[in-house]
């Protein structure tokens, strides 16, 4: 009888496995030359999540430049709804001074559905001088008299 590593042919009921094979020529020798081993490894394992955590990172650094650039057009876009709100209420109380947010809402100049805050909530700041109404919010940096303040 002769000992080989590895049988000629699958399922050859002659051949013997020499038993210092290792595990891969017995499994071979006893399934076969399309038998697979079921699952996965650690290390396939690790790649598939790097590859998942670069890809998540990639979108971070897509989405956040993104996500500031829509805090200053809805902050921008409030400010006009509160300015349309301050010109309609000095048009029909001439006599009356600069309103504050509290009597634009009160007045329902304003609805109580809209912000009276800007997108970091911080609240607006209301400036008439005039028939000349700004109405300005702090920006990112929640300071006003900076360069990122937004009228």
């Amino acid at each position: 009888m002769t000992i080989r590593s590895l049988p000629p042919y699958p399922n050859d009921p002659t051949a013997t496995i020499d038993p210092r094979a290792g595990r891969r020529a017995r499994r071979f020798a006893a399934h076969g030359p399309r038998a697979r081993v079921e699952g996965m490894t650690l290390v396939e394992i690790m790649i598939v999540i790097i590859i998942m955590a670069l890809i998540a990172a990639a979108v971070g650094i897509a989405v956040l430049p993104q996500l500031k650039k829509a805090r200053i057009k809805t902050t921008h876009t409030d400010a006009q709804s509160v300015r349309s709100a301050v010109t309609i209420y000095l048009s029909e109380n001439p006599d009356k001074d600069c309103p504050t947010m509290d009597d634009l809402v009160q007045g329902q100049y304003l609805d109580k559905t809209k912000r009276t805050a800007d997108a970091w909530n911080t609240p607006f700041k209301i400036e008439c001088d005039g028939d000349n109404v700004a109405v300005v919010s702090a920006g990112p940096d929640k300071q006003f008299g900076t360069e990122d303040d937004i009228e």
